[in-house]
C-alpha cells in the first residue's frame, strides 16, 4: 500500500488528507501537526474577538478525530524536524514527550502554511505585544481585551486583518489608533477604494497614523506603555502586530526544493514541487495567477483549499491541474462593502501592462426603488490583448456576488470588449436594466 504523510492539517493539508480518505482506500494516509486543532477559520477571528458571533465552535470546520475516522493517522502536537528528500524519511517530535521519531513515505505533502512577520523592533518582547494567526492568538487577544486595564490598542499594519480587528477592537469600547506606512489595504485596491475605507474608519472613530513607520515599542513595568513611529509617539496599552505574513519554509532553505525570493515553494499546476513525489500546497506554496499570467504568492484559505484537494489527487495518481486563481477577495466593515479579483491598475502598471480602466458609480435599482444604494464598480484591462485584469467593487450592500463574474472573465480571459453585450438579466428589485456592468462596458467602448 503506497503511503502518503501530510505535513501541516490546516486548510490545504485538511483537503488533501480528506481528499485522499474519501477517493483513495488503496492509499495510506498519515498526517502530522505541531498544533493541537484544525481548520480554523482565521478569516471569522475578527467576528469571534468583536463578539459579532458568541464562540469560536462554528470557526472550525473539521476535527482530528473526524479524519481519523476517515481512515487517516493524524498526529497532532507532532512538530516536523527534517525532511530526507533522497531517502523518503522525515524525522516529526512530539512536542508533549519530547520524543523524536522517524517515518517514510511514498509520497511528501507539504502543507506547513504562514506564520506572521514580526518586525525585529526594540520592545517586541513586552507583554500585551499580541499577534494574530491561530486559534490559540486569538483566545490570547480575547483574554487581554477583557482587561480594563487595557484602554487604547495599536493596531500595526492596514491590510485585512489589521483593519477587520480594528473594528473588532472597538467593538470592546477600545480606542484605536491604525498604523500603516502606506495607505489602508494597499494590495488590494487601489487609490479611490481605499481613501473610501479610510474615510469610514474615520468616520467610526479609528484614529489613523498612515505614511508612519514604527520604530520602538515603549515599555514600563514589562508592559507595553506606548509605540514611536519615524513621525510621532502614541500611548497605547496593547500592540497588534499585523504587517503581513510569510512562508513557514524556514527549514528547507538549504535544501533542492527550488524556492521563490520570499521563501515560497515553487510548484507546477499539480502541486509538484522540484523534487520528485513531493508536493506543496496552501501558504507555503507559489500558485498561478491568471491575471499576471505567471506565478504569484496569493495567500488565501480559499486557495489553499484547492490546491490541497488537487495535491490529494495526484499524489494518489489521479492527474488532475489547478486552473489557476484570480485572488478574489472581500472586507465588510461598518457597512461599506469592498470586493476584488485580479489585479489593480497599480500594480498592473508595475507589471508592465499597457492598463486601461473605467470606473462607474450609479444606484444599484432604478431611481424608483424605495430600497436603493450606490455601488462603484472599477475595471481593469490590458489595452494590448483586451483582457480583464481585474475589478473592485464597493457599496453598503452585499454586491460580491458579481465579483465572482470578473473572477470568472479573467480565468477566462474575457475580452473588455463583450462586457457591455454580456446578457444580464434586469428587474427593478435587483438591477437597473442597463446595470453598472453594462455601463462599464459601454464606457469602456465610449459608447
Amino acid at each position: 500500500m503506497e503511503k502518503v504523510i501530510v505535513i501541516g492539517a490546516n486548510h490545504a493539508g485538511t483537503y488533501a488528507i480528506q481528499t485522499l480518505a474519501d477517493n483513495y482506500k488503496d492509499v495510506e494516509v498519515t498526517a502530522y501537526d505541531r498544533n493541537d486543532n484544525i481548520s480554523f477559520l482565521g478569516c471569522g477571528m475578527a467576528l469571534w474577538i468583536g463578539n459579532v458571533i458568541n464562540s469560536s465552535d462554528g470557526l472550525f470546520y473539521a476535527t482530528p478525530e473526524g479524519l481519523a475516522e476517515k481512515g487517516a493517522n493524524i498526529f497532532m502536537n507532532h512538530e516536523l524536524q527534517s525532511v530526507d528528500f533522497d531517502n523518503k524519511k522525515i524525522l516529526v517530535k512530539d512536542l508533549k514527550s519530547g520524543e523524536v521519531k522517524e517515518d517514510n513515505y511514498d509520497k511528501l505533502i507539504l502543507g506547513v502554511g504562514s506564520w506572521p512577520i514580526l518586525p525585529n523592533l526594540p520592545g517586541m518582547d513586552l507583554e500585551n505585544v499580541v499577534y494574530a494567526k491561530i486559534f490559540q492568538n486569538a483566545q490570547d487577544v480575547m483574554n487581554r481585551l477583557a482587561n480594563p486595564a487595557i484602554k487604547k490598542v495599536a493596531v500595526v499594519g492596514a491590510g485585512y486583518i489589521g483593519v477587520e480587528l480594528v473594528e473588532a477592537f472597538k467593538a470592546h469600547g477600545k480606542e484605536i489608533v491604525l498604523i500603516n506606512d502606506q495607505n489602508v489595504l494597499n494590495n488590494y485596491y487601489d487609490p479611490e477604494f481605499q481613501d473610501a475605507m479610510k474615510q469610514n474608519l474615520v468616520d467610526n472613530g479609528v484614529e489613523l497614523a498612515l505614511g508612519e513607520m514604527v520604530t520602538e515599542i515603549k515599555g514600563k513595568d514589562g508592559k507595553v506603555s506606548g509605540i514611536k513611529t519615524d513621525k510621532n509617539e502614541y500611548e497605547v496599552d496593547m500592540v497588534l502586530m499585523s504587517v503581513g505574513f510569510h512562508p513557514n519554509t524556514e527549514m528547507f532553505k538549504d535544501s533542492s526544493l527550488d524556492m521563490a525570493k520570499n521563501g515560497a515553494i515553487i510548484v507546477n499546476k499539480r502541486q509538484e514541487t522540484s523534487i520528485k513525489d513531493v508536493y506543496a500546497i496552501g501558504d507555503c506554496a507559489t500558485i498561478y495567477s491568471n491575471a499576471m499570467n505567471d506565478d504569484a504568492y496569493i495567500a488565501l484559505a480559499t486557495n489553499a483549499v484547492r490546491t490541497g484537494i488537487v495535491a490529494g489527487h495526484n499524489a494518489a495518481g489521479t492527474g488532475i491541474e489547478m486552473q489557476g486563481v484570480q485572488g478574489s477577495n472581500a472586507i465588510h466593515i461598518y457597512d461599506l462593502t469592498m470586493c476584488s479579483t485580479g489585479i489593480t491598475e497599480e500594480v498592473a502598471r508595475r507589471q508592465g501592462f499597457d492598463v486601461g480602466t473605467v470606473t462607474v458609480t450609479d444606484t444599484i435599482r432604478p431611481a424608483f426603488m424605495p430600497d436603493n444604494n450606490d455601488v462603484t464598480l472599477k475595471v481593469v484591462w490590458d489595452r494590448e490583448s483586451r483582457r480583464i485584469l481585474g475589478a473592485q467593487m464597493m457599496s453598503k450592500e452585499d454586491i460580491t456576488l458579481a465579483l465572482h463574474m470578473f473572477s470568472l472573465a479573467i480565468q477566462e480571459q474575457y475580452s473588455i470588449d463583450k462586457l457591455a453585450l454580456t446578457d444580464l438579466f434586469f428587474l427593478p428589485h435587483f438591477n437597473q436594466p442597463a446595470n453598472f456592468i453594462t455601463k462599464a462596458g459601454l464606457l469602456a467602448l465610449g459608447k
